[in-house]
Order: structure tokens, then C-alpha cells, then sequence
């Protein structure tokens, strides 16, 4: 059974953010729009409301969390040592879709680290949780507002299908600008290295602030790092071109299976906008196999295909 929406807020009204400012000081959590997708927030000088998330999202406890902060210079009450790359990088693209993996300092709690001493931080640009954020006069943690390893919401409503009444209050910012998790860079190896692509690309990193960014490797330590991630419930096959997927859909639907093809040509905007809305959508409509035409590696196309190779890995 579909969960109430009744604590879906307006979040332009600043009743709205005043409660959630209000039930993130008692420890609760709330849900709240980005750029990217909508987070499930909790504030972060509060070990309490750190562990919630991870009982909420059914997420593990090694895996980090995100610090959202409203300005850059919050950077310096959350870390030590930031190397001259970090800056550069915040320096262009703060507030956005850009998240830094930087050293900690003493005030950040091994809960949203994982137990490392590194911290994963981002100043989102999105009226409502800048807003927020000020008001709050801390930072917070705000992972993907669903259950770990599931589609994440870009939408209100998703949020509410997902966690229901596990959320005080969702602050209902309209669909997400963009529909793809920020960019994971990790300044405190040299070079830097890519953790998770998003809309800030490398080669865009390369050209406007003269920084090579390298391939990840090591260990998973940050969101959307494990090889399986972004999941529906129906399977995901992935193509080339679409001749090949039409092909396919063809071969399904013999055999009975509901299918439909996902390809928004090299129109990669609306791909990355629409994406998770439409594995949602295709869940709820019991669609089987969902045959996703891959975009070009250009761009957010890389992020794209990103996601899709994550949410076909069925193991």
C-alpha cells in the first residue's frame, strides 16, 4: 500500500523549512531537494540522527555519508590540511553538483566516515536547502532519500513511495534539476581521483581548472562506489544502438515479456533528468526488462552509463 503523503511540505514556504530546521535540532529526519536528487537528511553534529539514516536506508555502516554544507567557507569547521586542489575545484564549481573527498577534522564522527579519516563534502545549490542549511546553522549528511541500493528520488513523491512515514517531513522542491548524484572527486590522493562521474565531468575539470583527474582505484570509500547500486526491481539489458534494442524488444515480447525500451537519443540532459523516474515508473507499471539504449561517454553521458551498468549488475 502507497504511503500517505501528508508529510509532503511546499518547500518554498518558510514555514515549511522552519519545521524542518526545527525537527532536524530534535534528531528527526527530513528529506530535501538538491540539484542531483533528494536527499534523506540528518544533522551532522548529531550522532543520534547519523545512525537513523543508516537504520532507515538499511545501509552499512562502513559505507560514508555526504556533508552538505551552505557555503564554502563551512569547509574549514569539517576539515584539516585542504590541499590546493580541493580549493580550486570549490572555488569553480561551488555551489553544485561536485563533491570533494578531503581530510577531517575532530568534529566530524566516525559514523559519517565510516571510521576513516577522510570526509566526503558538497555545498548543493538548491534555494531550499541553502535556506535550510543557514537556518540550521550546521552542516548535514544527506544520502539518496531511498533504500540503500534502490533508485534514487528525484522527486517528493518518490521520497514518500520509498520511506513513507521513516521521514518527518519532505520538503517538496519539484523534480531535480539534473537527476544524477553529484561528482566524487578524491583530493587527498595525487593525482586526484574520480569516485563516481556526475554532471561535472573530468575532461570539463581538465579544461577549466587544469587539473588531471585519474580512474578510481582502491577500495570502495564513497557513495556509489559498489558495483551494485541504483537498482529497480525489473531487469536491466544494455545496448549499443537501437536497432540492436529494438531487436530485442522484439525477441521479449514473443516470449511473453513485458518489456520497453529506454533510449533518449543524444539528448543526454533529458536522459540523465529522466532516468530514475523512468525505472520508478517502469516498476510500478510491472514492466520485466527495461532495454536501455546507451548514450554516448560524453559529457553526463559517462555518469549515465555509470548508473545503467550499476542497475544491470544483478549480483
Amino acid at each position: 500500500m502507497r504511503p500517505s503523503d501528508s508529510n509532503i511540505l511546499n518547500g518554498s514556504k518558510s514555514s515549511s523549512i522552519e519545521a524542518a530546521v526545527s525537527a532536524l535540532r530534535d534528531d528527526e529526519l527530513v528529506a530535501i531537494p538538491t540539484e542531483t536528487v533528494y536527499g534523506l537528511a540528518a544533522r551532522a553534529s548529531s550522532r543520534t540522527a547519523v545512525n537513523k539514516i543508516f537504520k532507515v536506508k538499511g545501509r552499512p555502516s562502513n559505507h560514508p555519508l555526504i556533508l552538505h554544507i551552505a557555503k564554502i567557507s563551512d569547509l574549514e569547521k569539517w576539515t584539516k590540511d585542504l590541499p590546493n586542489v580541493a580549493r580550486t575545484l570549490v572555488d569553480h564549481y561551488w555551489p553544485g553538483p561536485l563533491t570533494i573527498v578531503v581530510q577531517r577534522n575532530e568534529k566530524v564522527c566516525d559514523e559519517i566516515t565510516g571510521g576513516r579519516n577522510t570526509v566526503a563534502i558538497r555545498c548543493p545549490d538548491h534555494k531550499i536547502t541553502t535556506e535550510l542549511l543557514k537556518r540550521l546553522d550546521d552542516a548535514i549528511v544527506a544520502p539518496s532519500a531511498n533504500r540503500f541500493g534502490k533508485v534514487s528520488p528525484t522527486t517528493a513523491e518518490h521520497v514518500a513511495s520509498d520511506l513513507g512515514d521513516d521521514v518527518k517531513f519532505i520538503l517538496d522542491g519539484g523534480e531535480c534539476a539534473i537527476g544524477l548524484e553529484s561528482t566524487i572527486i578524491d583530493c587527498t590522493t595525487t593525482p586526484p581521483q574520480l569516485l563516481r562521474a556526475g554532471a561535472i565531468t573530468v575532461e570539463q575539470i581538465k579544461t577549466e581548472c587544469l587539473i588531471t583527474v585519474v580512474p578510481a582505484s582502491g577500495e570502495s570509500r564513497a557513495s556509489g562506489m559498489l558495483d551494485k547500486h541504483y537498482a529497480p526491481e525489473c531487469k536491466i539489458e544494455l545496448f549499443d544502438d537501437r536497432m540492436r534494442a529494438e531487436t530485442r524488444l522484439l525477441e521479449l515480447r514473443q516470449h511473453g515479456t513485458t518489456s520497453e525500451i529506454l533510449d533518449f537519443a543524444d539528448d543526454l540532459a533529458q536522459y540523465a533528468h529522466s532516468l530514475y523516474a523512468r525505472l520508478r515508473d517502469a516498476d510500478e507499471r510491472n514492466i520485466e526488462v527495461i532495454i536501455a539504449v546507451k548514450p554516448i561517454s560524453a559529457g553526463i553521458g559517462s555518469a549515465i552509463n555509470e548508473r545503467l551498468q550499476k542497475a544491470a549488475n544483478r549480483s
